[in-house]
């Protein structure tokens, strides 16, 4: 592309959306300054999202080994005597934790030199907006400014971190946060998880697939709320069977770390003993001190930016993207609305964000992934449409692979047959919901969908049989 700027972008904050940002603009022509206090990636990668799922891996293939008799493999050790021994799976959680820091920060530092390489201007330190058009750099808050730059576009991203109670202060010690599991140096003999959202759920179930005892604490109806309901019920039957104890409609009121555990105290009185207690209650952004109140920049009561489509604030040269804007909290979301500011601001092609078009995953074992339009919205009255849902178990594939657990579910439009939306339960449904995402995207239909052929056997052909079962006759879907 031949498009050049003379402009110059400052970036506060390195995580998906600032290095996005950065990268964007640097193709573009302009002058980019990216300002990163913890390092090039941020939190997403250095504390969050790398970490968190490369211990998902390890959970995941600790699942995979204890499965592999299902499937007629068998594993033995012999004795002196040769009589065989059925060796139990061990989980170096020492060596897990070095592994998976150690892939963030090579994740980090592989980011870093590609903004290097583009030509962006990188300050390591804290900033804050200093009016509209500047950056201040310090040692830390409040701290010696050593650094200022005057910018014709800024970018805030500048991420969010794990609420802390009053009533369950994190300590590093018994009472964690998600950032601080990965300082224990053995697997916790009884992890309580407090909060049943995605974090709460993922290393309920990663812990629980390592060989800890879990007990989830959760102070709604089912593990969790505002996702899917059939995949949420799915999940928790795996929980379930996994050993793991689930204490729905129960409120963490108190949390006390014993010298030898953790006392947990809900507000119907009941206590919960355990040896380490993960707070997983949400997060809150990291706006404050940082001059944007200052500048003028609009913010809710909750903290976050308010953001327009096009990550744009309320003063038209600051862009905000990420955890700290009002738009979805999603990594991938984060690095298109860098993308999409810096596009915006720079006069390039832009194309608004559209909530209903975010895919999202939720890194559980099975995993469960979302696009669009939801059951939920149809039965509000929000859209008129139609669902049709396949359980894996059927499907040729997830038999030979000892699948039992997870569906397929397509939403189609009334009439037309649209995609609209749907929801994969099941082993790496982050990858097989994206055929489903472009479907949306495109505004396919699912006849459309139904003739692109699927490889046989494979988990996707459950994707082309749900949308054969949709099939269009005189604009009437059937089989739904």
């Amino acid at each position: 592309m031949s498009f050049e700027t003379t402009q110059s972008v400052a970036i506060l904050g390195g995580g998906p959306g600032g290095y996005e940002a950065a990268i964007a603009a640097a193709q573009l022509g302009a002058e980019v300054t990216l300002v990163e206090r913890a390092g090039v990636g941020g939190s997403a990668v250095i504390t969050d999202v790398v970490p968190s799922k490369s211990l998902i891996a390890t959970a995941d293939a600790a699942v995979a080994i204890k499965g592999a008799s299902d499937l007629g493999v068998q594993l033995f050790a012999k004795t002196a005597d040769g009589k065989p021994l059925k060796p139990e799976i061990a989980i170096n959680l020492t060596a897990v934790n070095k592994r998976l820091l150690s892939l963030a920060r090579q994740q980090s530092d592989d980011m870093r030199a590609s903004l290097v390489e583009a030509g962006v201007k990188i300050i390591s330190g804290h900033g804050r907006l200093e009016g509209d058009n500047a950056v201040v750099v310090s040692t830390e808050p409040g701290g010696i400014d050593f650094d200022r730059v005057e910018a014709d576009t800024l970018v805030v991203s500048v991420g969010a971190s794990p609420r802390e109670l009053d009533s369950a202060k994190p300590d590093g010690v018994r009472i964690l946060t998600w950032t601080q599991l990965y300082d224990m140096k053995a697997l916790p003999e009884h992890l309580i998880v407090v909060g049943s959202g995605v974090t709460g759920a993922e290393f309920a179930g990663a812990y629980m697939n390592l060989g800890a005892k879990v007990t989830l604490v959760s102070s709604r109806d089912q593990v969790l709320p505002g996702e899917d309901a059939d995949a949420a019920a799915v999940l928790e039957r795996v929980f379930k069977r996994g050993g793991m104890t689930l204490l729905s409609k129960s409120r963490a009121e108190k949390v006390e770390n014993t010298g030898s555990g953790v006392l947990v105290t809900l507000s119907d009185g009941r206590t919960v003993e355990g040896s380490h207690c993960l707070m997983a209650v949400g997060s809150i952004p990291n706006t404050a001190g940082i001059g944007l109140e200052e500048a003028g920049i609009q913010m809710t009561e909750s903290g976050h930016i308010q953001v327009n489509r096009v990550a744009r604030t309320s003063v038209p040269n600051i862009y905000a993207a990420g955890d700290c804007t009002t738009f979805v909290p999603l990594a991938s979301v984060a690095s298109m609305q860098g993308r999409t500011a810096v596009f915006h601001a720079l006069g390039d092609v832009v194309i608004p964000l559209e909530r209903r078009r975010i895919t999202s995953n939720i890194f559980t074992a099975p995993e469960i992934a979302t696009i669009g339009w939801q059951e939920k919205d149809i039965e509000d009255g929000l859209i008129n449409a139609v669902v049709h849902k396949l359980p894996l178990a059927a499907n040729p594939r997830a038999k030979m692979m000892g699948i039992k657990d997870g569906f397929v579910k397509l939403i189609a439009r009334q009439g037309s047959g649209s995609v609209v939306g749907g929801v994969i339960v099941g082993p790496r449904a982050s990858e097989l919901i994206y055929p489903i995402a472009i479907a949306v995207e495109r505004r396919l239909t699912v006849d459309q969908v139904s003739r692109v052929f699927a490889v046989y056997p494979s988990l996707s052909s459950s994707i082309t049989d749900a949308a054969r079962a949709m099939h269009v006759v005189d604009h009437t879907i059937y089989g739904a």
